[in-house]
């Protein structure tokens, strides 16, 4: 067997295909250049030269890639959260309930895992107790400005 172009782009279609299925990103872009390296295996297959091999493929994952992102990849994110990292607005609105920061024990609410520092929007320079239920406004910086909860200022922990 000789390993003509048909082949080599078959291959790397293969390689890109497995590459999607190990990383799962979730955004298909390695599918869509997969998609993208097979028609460049059928221009080879048909007797295209290298520059019209390597022009269809470059127009196919440019075609491909922000379909995958934007049609398809949204389709497989959850729901539920936002994309993309903390401070994107996705948090805007819920309630936290302060608690102590582990190095200064400083009040802190704690946001997919991580924990930031709070100021009250209203009043910067008023303290904001332990265990006070908090509604999230905004970041500033690394430190969460929220606005204290005015219907209950203290709640039980297990209520966040």
């Amino acid at each position: 067997m000789a390993w003509t172009d048909s082949w080599v782009w078959g291959a790397l279609a293969l390689i890109l295909a497995l590459l999607e299925l190990v990383l799962g990103a979730g955004a298909f872009v390695f599918l869509a250049l997969a998609a993208a390296a097979l028609g460049g295996a059928l221009l080879a297959l048909f007797g295209a030269t290298l520059i019209w091999q390597l022009a269809g493929v470059g127009v196919l994952a440019g075609a491909l890639v922000p379909v995958s992102i934007k049609r398809i990849g949204r389709h497989t994110s959850p729901k539920a959260k936002g994309y993309g990292t903390t401070g994107t607005g996705v948090e805007q609105g819920y309630h936290f309930i302060t608690e102590p920061r582990e190095f200064d024990q400083t009040p802190a609410i704690k946001i997919k895992g991580d924990t930031y520092r709070v100021r009250d929007r209203d009043a910067p320079e008023r303290p904001i107790p332990m265990g006070m239920r908090v509604r999230f406004d905004h970041f500033e910086g690394t430190t969460a400005i929220v606005v204290p909860d005015p219907v209950t200022d203290t709640l039980s922990k297990t209520e966040t």
